[in-house]
């Protein structure tokens, strides 16, 4: 079965609008344990627009589920990562003026700063992921840092459609498919939701899927525990788990 990881990053989002104290990440957390998530996924940012160190504290003490803790290399997120000791960090580009992580990280370039960054996770016993484009040199490039995880992004492929989303398609496949010859564990996200899920279904070797933006936006209707327990259901109606 295929797992599903929920990010609450965006009820952060809602609750930093007003500047309040809730809604709570950890209670969205908690209900998504409920509805059946495997994990949880937070993203803090360098400007911290939603969560805040202190969601990455309550996170690790006061929820059960397995943490993922999305982030760049900044020296204080890094800092604050090797104190809070999450389940596993997902590594990914950032920049201050988008919207939400535009394409994948790009270990490539980076390897100079990646490898010793890695190999300290490693010596933590905190794993490491690599939020990816399936690209075959970035994926060759995450094998020689000997990371146990990649999450491929699947941005493009959701923005697409018909032709153009078989393409991305076929990209993924390719990439999930050296992933795995590598012994990498393939997980995927990004704008994935009730309506395109289907599509990613022939893309094989997926364990986890982390969904976000859309399990909130369904959640102000539905519920937190609802709008997970509904991403399964599909997940299971459209067989790709």
């Amino acid at each position: 079965m295929l797992a599903l990881g929920v990010n609450v990053d965006h009820v952060a989002t809602l609750r930093q609008a007003r500047g309040t104290a809730y809604p709570s990440p950890l209670e969205a957390a908690r209900l998504a344990a409920k509805g059946g998530a495997e994990g949880i996924t937070i993203h803090l940012r360098e400007d911290r627009r939603h969560i805040q160190d202190t969601d990455v504290w309550e996170m690790r003490r006061e929820q059960e589920l397995p943490l993922n803790l999305e982030m760049g290399i900044a020296p204080d997120i890094v800092e604050l990562a090797f104190e809070v000791i999450p389940d596993e960090v997902c590594l990914v580009p950032e920049k201050r003026e988008e919207l939400t992580t535009e394409g994948g990280l790009d270990v490539c370039g980076q390897m100079g700063k990646l490898e010793p960054l890695c190999k300290r996770f490693h010596d933590a016993g905190i794993k490491v992921s690599l939020f990816i484009d399936p690209d075959p040199d970035q994926v060759r490039a995450a094998a020689e840092l000997e990371v146990p995880l990649i999450e491929l992004h699947t941005g493009t492929f959701c923005e697409e459609e018909g032709d153009a989303r078989l393409e991305c398609l076929r990209q993924l496949t390719e990439g999930a498919v050296m992933a795995h010859q590598f012994g990498i564990q393939v997980n995927a996200g990004h704008g994935l939701n009730l309506d395109n899920l289907a599509d990613l279904a022939p893309c094989p070797y997926l364990h986890t899927l982390n969904i976000g933006h859309s399990i909130v936006a369904r959640s102000v209707f539905v519920g937190m525990e609802e709008a997970v327990a509904e991403m399964l259901r599909a997940m299971q109606a459209c067989r790709i788990s």
